[in-house]
């Protein structure tokens, strides 16, 4: 299923800075009954999100609207917990096309990238950077620069590169997922059962 291509982007941030947060709580299992990608971003963070009497939480980062952006900024260890590949598409659907941590579960970074989210993973120093910068300045601005592997803080200058698969960044400068990527080598393939 194509996707849109990831442009490189200058935005603001929403800070999520708890450590350990696990796929149950970014999606609630009572959440998974539909296979559709849409309609998940509703429930994203559901528990923390709503109280007990389905009234918001004034207390949660998603319900203050002094915080906006397409980038997460999580804090360590994000994603751990169950394989839900639901946690990804709840995050994308939600409007989230990057989300960045000093650490991700393996199993959560692989659905993440096949789901056209971008995790950016930099040190725990300059994420306490970028946590400082948003809290201090909401509209605070960053750069992701998916070409050059680069997250960049434009408020202080300060930039860390990061690591992402070869195949995985060409998917999403593409728009490609898996079954894209391999009809864009049709012709290649089609010569190559010709040759051998």
């Amino acid at each position: 299923m194509a996707r849109e291509k990831f442009n490189n982007f200058i935005d603001s941030a929403v800070p999520l800075q708890i450590e350990n947060v696990d796929t149950d709580q970014i999606i609630p299992a009572r959440f998974l009954k539909a296979t559709d990608r849409k309609g998940f971003g509703e429930n994203l963070f559901r528990d923390w999100r709503y109280k007990e009497n389905e009234n918001p939480n004034p207390d949660f980062v998603l319900n203050n609207k002094k915080f906006s952006g397409k980038i997460l900024v999580a804090g360590k260890n994000f994603g751990s917990g169950s394989s839900r590949e639901h946690a990804a598409w709840a995050i994308f659907d939600y409007g989230f096309r990057v989300v960045v941590s000093s650490f991700f579960a393996d199993i959560f970074k692989n659905n993440a990238l096949n789901n056209g989210l971008l995790p950016v993973q930099i040190t725990q120093k300059f994420e306490n950077e970028i946590f400082e910068t948003i809290y201090k300045n909401s509209k605070s601005q960053f750069e992701i620069n998916l070409v050059e592997q680069k997250f960049t803080n434009l408020e202080t200058g300060n930039f860390e590169y990061f690591q992402i698969n070869a195949y995985k960044k060409e998917c999403l400068l593409n728009g490609y997922d898996d079954i894209d990527y391999l009809i864009n080598m049709k012709a290649e393939i089609e010569k190559f059962q010709v040759i051998y």
